[in-house]
C-alpha cells in the first residue's frame, strides 16, 4: 500500500523519509504515525540502508500533532512514533529545514543527530496547552541539554532559534537556509562508510550506558568492543587497512 502522509526514497546507502502531511505544518496524525512506524521498520531491516534521514516537506519540519476527539490514552497510542525512531539500529539524522514544534521536536529528539537551517525554531510546549509532552520530550530533552534548560524550555514555552539550539547542544550543525537536507545526507554518507555493526554497537553503548552507573557503562562498552572484534566486518576493516583499500562491510 503506498504511503499518503510520508515519502520514502533510498539514495545509495542513505534512506530519506519525508513528512508530507496535507497541511503546511506537517501535523502528525494517526495515519502519518502508522506510516512512519512501518517505513522505519522496513528500512531498519534493509541491509543496503546504512543511515536514515528524517525531514519535512514544505516550510516546516512538523508543528505538532493533530488532536482528535478520543480518550487521551488512545491518542497517545495511535500517534506516538518517537520510540520507533529511537529503536532504529542504524544512524538517524533529522534534517530540519523548518520549525520543529511540540511533537515535531520530539521526533527530532529521537534521532541521533539534528542538522537545522539557520531560520529554524524549536519549542517543546505551547503556552496555551493544558498538557505535557508525551512522545518522549520530557525524557530525551533533559538528557540532551540538561534538566535546567529543558525545564526552562517546557515551563516557559521558550522558542529557540537555530544558533541558540546549537549552542546548548540541541542541534549538531546549523546550515545555510535550504541546505540542511543536503548536509544531513552528507552526514549519512559518512556514517555509511563505517561498519554497520560498529554503528549499532556504538549507539547501544551511548544510549544504554547513559542509564547505567559509570562502572556498569564502561563494562558494557568493553563487552561490545569485544564482540565487535569477533565480527567479519572487523576482520575486513583490518585487511582493508593493511591492503590500503576501501573496506567492504557486510554488517556481519
Amino acid at each position: 500500500m503506498p504511503f499518503t502522509r510520508i515519502r520514502q526514497e533510498v539514495a545509495g546507502p542513505v534512506a530519506i523519509v519525508t513528512l508530507a502531511g496535507p497541511d503546511a505544518g506537517n501535523l502528525i496524525d494517526e495515519v502519518m504515525a502508522a506510516e512512519l512506524r512501518e517505513a522505519l521498520s522496513e528500512l531498519d531491516d534493509d541491509p543496503s540502508v546504512r543511515a536514515v534521514v528524517l525531514t519535512g516537506n514544505g516550510p516546516d519540519f512538523s508543528c505538532g500533532t493533530v488532536l482528535e476527539d478520543r480518550p487521551s490514552g488512545d491518542l497517545i497510542a495511535s500517534h506516538a512514533v518517537a520510540s520507533s525512531i529511537a529503536r532504529v539500529g542504524k544512524a538517524t539524522v533529522a534534517a530540519l529545514e523548518g520549525d520543529a514544534l511540540g511533537q515535531g521536536l520530539e521526533l527530532a529528539l529521537a534521532c541521533d543527530l539534528r542538522i537545522a537551517g539557520a531560520t529554524v525554531r524549536f519549542c517543546l510546549t505551547r503556552p496555551d496547552s493544558p498538557g505535557i509532552p508525551w512522545d518522549g520530550g520530557t525524557q530525551r530533552l533533559p538528557r540532551l541539554i540538561g534538566r535546567s534548560r529543558a525545564l526552562e524550555m517546557a515551563l516557559l514555552a521558550r522558542v529557540l532559534g537555530a544558533e541558540e539550539a546549537a549552542a546548548i547542544g540541541l542541534v549538531a550543525e546549523v546550515a545555510e537556509p535550504g541546505q540542511a537536507l543536503q548536509r544531513a545526507i552528507k552526514a549519512g554518507e559518512v556514517i555509511a562508510t563505517h561498519g554497520p555493526v560498529a554503528v549499532r554497537y556504538l549507539k547501544e553503548a551511548v544510549y544504554k550506558g547513559a542509564d547505567l552507573a559509570l562502572d556498569q557503562a564502561m563494562r558494557l562498552e568493553v563487552d561490545l568492543a569485544t564482540l565487535l572484534h569477533s565480527t567479519t566486518d572487523r576482520a575486513e576493516g583490518l585487511s582493508a587497512f593493511a591492503e590500503k583499500r576501501k573496506p567492504e562491510f557486510l554488517g556481519e
